[in-house]
C-alpha cells in the first residue's frame, strides 16, 4: 500500500478490525518512511451480472436505477430508509449469488416486486402498474385481489 503522504511503498499494519457488520476490514497503517498514519478499508469485490434488456441490449447493473425505482414506488409510504436499504442490499446479494455473468433484466424486476410486496402493498401496486404496464382499472383490481387473497403474482402464475 502506497503512503498517501509521501508515496513510499513500505507501510505496516498497526491495527485491523471488522466494521460494517463484518463486511469490511478497517486497517490502521503507518508509513515506514515518513511515520504518518492513515486508515484503509478492505471489502470483497463481488461482480454484479450484466443485465440483458428485453430488446437484447446488455447494460451493467445500475444500483442508482434500482434505488430510484424503489424510492419512487415507496414515496410517501411508511417505510423507513433502513428497511429500503436492506431490501436493496438483499436484491444485490441475490443477483450476486446467482453466479451468472448475465441475467435478464426481468429477474431484477421480479426481485423488486417481491421486495416491495413484503415492504408495502401500495408501493408494490404502484411499481407493478408501471412495470407490467397496466392498461386499465381491471388490471389494478386483479392485482389488488391477488394481494388480498395471498395468491402468487400474475407474472409468476403458470399459464396453460
Amino acid at each position: 500500500m502506497h503512503c498517501p503522504f509521501c508515496s513510499a511503498e513500505d507501510t505496516k499494519v498497526i491495527d485491523s478490525r471488522l466494521v460494517a457488520e463484518g463486511d469490511q476490514v478497517r486497517r490502521r497503517r503507518e508509513c515506514l518512511s515518513c511515520s504518518e498514519r492513515f486508515t484503509t478499508y478492505e471489502t470483497a469485490e463481488l461482480l454484479m451480472p450484466k443485465l440483458i434488456k428485453s430488446n437484447g441490449n446488455r447494460e451493467p447493473f445500475d444500483e442508482a436505477k434500482l434505488r430510484a425505482g424503489m424510492l419512487r414506488a415507496l414515496e410517501r409510504r411508511p417505510v423507513g430508509a433502513e428497511e429500503t436499504e436492506a431490501a436493496i442490499n438483499n436484491i444485490k446479494h441475490q443477483l450476486q449469488a446467482t453466479g451468472e455473468r448475465e441475467l435478464k433484466s426481468r429477474v431484477v424486476g421480479e426481485l423488486v416486486m417481491t421486495a416491495l410486496r413484503e415492504l408495502d402493498d401500495v408501493a408494490y401496486v404502484r411499481f407493478a402498474s408501471v412495470y407490467r404496464s397496466f392498461q386499465d382499472l381491471s388490471e389494478f383490481q386483479d392485482e389488488i385481489e391477488r394481494l388480498r387473497t395471498g395468491a402468487p403474482d400474475a407474472e409468476n402464475t403458470p399459464t396453460s
